[in-house]
């Protein structure tokens, strides 16, 4: 074989195998999610991918603050969802979201759990001010939704001054059921959705209620490099199935 033959030759090979690593990629869509969708979205994942065969789904689950964060840094995401409609805002004000592409799609409810050690469990939030309550946990209000819906809960019950020397800050909302399943807090707040993860550890206390629903949105991404793959996952969340598994999950319509 002549030297140029054989560099054709692997010219094709070298194309064959990019071509082959594109089509891998172009069936790959990411989705960066809030850290209380993680168990519901990954059985999502796998219902959607059953029904789209050759595509696969990746998560990367955090806080949605950190999130948001790392897409305006310009992480390769392709679809983005939230705990909270002001992290949404703040991605849309940012021109991080292809237009159109937002809607609703879930709902969660707030609320106090302990350990389910506890020989005390609090029947009012206004309990947590007694010297049974040192430590309590909610996610960093900065970064992390629930810590913002426990803040204003918290505001409304008339309790900021008497709980300021009592937080403990997870950077999840997932890091806050933790401390509470180990008994390293006296409380903590989560979603509903959370707490039923760690039945045989905590126990729910209180339902809080918030100043304003604890709603979900989903976006397409708007420099995502797999767009098409990416609406037709937000439209698989949305649907019946998609719905359908939200709700075994304790996630309620939007």
């Amino acid at each position: 074989m002549h030297a140029s033959s054989r560099w054709l030759g692997k010219a094709t090979l070298i194309a064959a195998l990019s071509l082959g690593s594109f089509a891998v990629y172009a069936q790959e869509v990411v989705v960066s999610a809030a850290a209380s969708l993680t168990n519901a979205f990954q059985a999502v994942g796998q219902a959607f991918e059953k029904t789209r065969p050759g595509a696969k789904v990746t998560f990367n689950f955090a806080a949605s603050g950190p999130l948001l964060a790392q897409i305006q840094q310009g992480a390769p995401v392709d679809v983005f969802a939230s705990a909270d409609q002001e992290t949404m805002d703040r991605a849309a004000k940012a021109n991080l979201l292809a237009a159109g592409s937002r809607a609703d799609f879930a709902r969660n409810t707030l609320v106090l759990i302990v350990p389910a050690s506890a020989t005390a469990v609090p029947q009012k939030l206004a309990d947590l001010g007694g010297a049974g309550y040192k430590r309590i946990s909610t996610g960093t209000p900065s970064s992390v939704p629930v810590g913002r819906y426990t803040m204003a809960s918290v505001q409304e019950a008339g309790l900021t001054a008497a709980l300021e020397s009592k937080w403990i800050y997870g950077e999840s909302v997932r890091q806050v059921l933790n401390y509470v399943a180990r008994a390293e807090v006296d409380a903590g707040f989560v979603y509903r959705t959370d707490a039923l993860i760690e039945k045989d550890k905590t126990r729910i206390a209180l339902t809080v209620p918030t100043t304003t629903p604890v709603s979900y949105p989903i976006a397409q991404v708007a420099s995502s490099k797999n767009a098409a793959l990416g609406k037709e996952f937000i439209a698989f969340v949305r649907s019946d199935a998609g719905q359908q598994i939200l709700d075994g999950f304790g996630f309620s319509k939007p």
